[in-house]
Formats: C-alpha cells, structure tokens, sequence
C-alpha cells in the first residue's frame, strides 16, 4: 500500500464485517466484501464519501450480495475479485501475483491466492494489512466448502509466515467462540485465557475484536499453531492415532470443531 489508508469496520448481518478503506482527508473510498449494500450505502453517505472499488474474496452471498445494488449508485466502481462465474459483476478479475491499484486512493494491493474455505478464495496484501475474507479469522479459520482441507492448510501455513506485525482484517466476528475452541485445544495456554479475557472486555463495550496481528494469532490460534506438541497432542487425541505432517494436524483439527464444537 502506498499511503496510509484509514480502515473501518462496517458491521452487517449478524456478525459480518464489510471493511471501509479510505485516506483520512480522501473523498474517494473502497469496500471489502460487501454482502449488503445498505450498512455500506449509509457509511458513505454518512462521511460525504464516493465508491470507486469493490475488492472480493470469495463468492459466497454473505460477501457479494451488495454488489449490484452498490454499481447501481456508482456505476463507475471498480469490481475485483477471483475468476470465478459465481461473483457478480466483476470488471477484473485478479489472482496470485497481481497487484492492484485503487482508484483515487494512494492504494496498492498485492492479490495472495490462499484457497481452502472455497477453490477460487484470495486475500489482499498491503501496508502491513492482509484483508483475508474468511480463509483466516481471529483465533479460528474458515470451514471448508468447495475448497480442501489440504488447500486450506497450505493457505494458512502461507499466511503464518507473514510478518508477525501484519493486521489481519477477517470478515466475521468469531473471536469469542473460536477462543473457545482454542481453550480445548490448549486449555493451559496463558495467552488464550488472557486473549480471552480481552475478547469480552472489547465485546462488552460493543467493540469489535478485529483486525488481529498475525503474531497474536500465532500464539493462540490452533490452527496456525499445527507444530507445537500440546497442539499435536490434542488433535492425535481426537483423531486416534498419530499424525505426521502438519497438514494431519490441521485436517484433524478442523474436523474436530466442525464435528463437537461447532
């Protein structure tokens, strides 16, 4: 990213988390996944602001199905996203390797393909910020859909060797449960009590839990932490038997949320 961008949350849905990128004195802005139009129709007009980029992770409703009513207010916006025919209305599509200016903003953004949550998933690097959609969340990381288990390790694996300052603005607040499943996974862990605690001060306040830094994630999120052995350990225990490589540890990992905790 060039210069610094101002990022807000715009909350949606239930717990969804449409991300507002703009320059503090800008007049010209972006979204991230904007599921619903409406939250992100009010937040412009509420800072005076004009859409001049759309940027997609992923296809799933939850994050596109705003699109089309935003293009109808600014038909001139800019779709980006994954070639994929699910994800309406895009104007380019982009993958691993591009990198992408925004309109009017000081932006640039290189595209990670990090797949796993679905086959076609991207995130966007840039300025210390990766937005990851749902591929990576808080303490958590997204189930597997049409992606495999195999690409979402790897995507994650990917991800962890970021530097350990990146913030990380994921697309769903789930800290507070996901942090649950990592206290039975580590149920000793000091850092997944403390992060804990500091999840349901914010929470309480009404505050989101986003963006994380990687190396927070790092320290309390299980499925980036496949090769410590109290990890290994408790996912050997519920897969029954030994596990090799990392990507066992997650598979088993993943499956045992999707299963009991979830």
């Amino acid at each position: 990213m060039g210069g610094v961008l101002k990022i807000s949350p715009i909350p949606a849905f239930d717990d969804n988390y449409i991300w507002l990128l703009r320059e503090p004195e800008g007049r010209l802005a972006a979204v991230v996944d904007p599921g619903d139009e409406e939250p992100v129709l009010a937040a412009l007009e509420a800072a005076g602001l004009a859409l001049s980029a759309i940027l997609i992770t992923h296809h799933h409703y939850d994050h596109t199905g705003g699109v089309k009513e935003l293009l109808e207010a600014w038909p001139a916006a800019l779709v980006l996203g994954p070639a994929d025919s699910r994800i309406p209305a895009l104007t380019r599509t982009v993958g691993e390797g591009d990198r992408i200016a925004l309109p009017g903003l000081d932006a640039t953004f290189q595209v990670l393909a990090v797949p796993g949550h679905t086959s076609s998933h991207i995130a966007y690097l840039g300025g210390g910020a990766l937005f990851c959609g749902d591929t990576l969340f808080a303490a958590g990381c997204g189930r597997v859909f049409d992606g495999t288990f195999e690409q979402l390790a790897a995507s994650l694996e990917r991800i962890a060797g970021l530097p350990g300052d990146t913030l990380l603005y994921c697309a769903h607040e789930y800290t507070l449960a996901n942090l649950g499943f990592a206290q039975w996974v580590e149920p000793e862990s000091a850092s997944v009590a403390e992060r804990t605690a500091q999840a349901r001060r914010l929470r309480g306040l009404g505050q989101p839990t986003v963006p994380s830094r990687l190396s927070e994630e790092l320290a309390t999120n299980p499925f980036l932490r496949t090769g410590v052995p109290a990890v290994k350990t408790a996912a050997e225990r519920f897969a029954g038997r030994l596990l090799e490589t990392g990507g066992e540890v997650f598979t088993a990992l993943r499956r045992w949320k999707d299963e009991k905790y979830d």
